[in-house]
């Protein structure tokens, strides 16, 4: 069994920065893990993603260029730099984990799933 629980989370300025944080329980070896966000009356949105060995990382246009995912396998965490955040990075989000050294979007293709942390941006 794994849990997954994010934090970091909070009420920033627009273009302030937060570092979200997403603890693992369990196993996490040859995970990939992602984060993924969803604003009020939205679908769930992917973030960023990073494989096991850190070798690769995706970002989803909105934030590329001002987020910086990492992970610390010793302590079993995943990162999620945040900078010059805006308005519409409003959302709550989600660390999530898939047994598969690959990389993906998807929502579906992720297994474990955290409760979530906001994030609320003001203008």
């Amino acid at each position: 069994q794994g849990t997954l629980v994010e934090s970091g989370g909070g009420l920033v300025q627009a273009g302030g920065s937060l570092r979200l944080s997403c603890a693992a329980s369990g196993r996490t070896v040859s995970t990939t893990m992602g984060w993924f966000r969803q604003a009020p009356g939205k679908g769930r949105e992917f973030v960023a993603a990073i494989t096991w060995n850190a070798a690769r990382a995706d970002y989803a246009d909105s934030v590329k260029g001002r987020s910086f995912i990492s992970r610390d396998n010793a302590k079993n965490t995943v990162y999620l730099q945040l900078n010059n955040l805006k308005p519409e990075d409003t959302a709550v989000y989600y660390c999530a984990a898939r047994r598969s050294p690959f990389i993906q979007s998807r929502v579906d293709a992720y297994e474990y799933w955290g409760q979530g942390t906001q994030v609320t941006v003001s203008s």
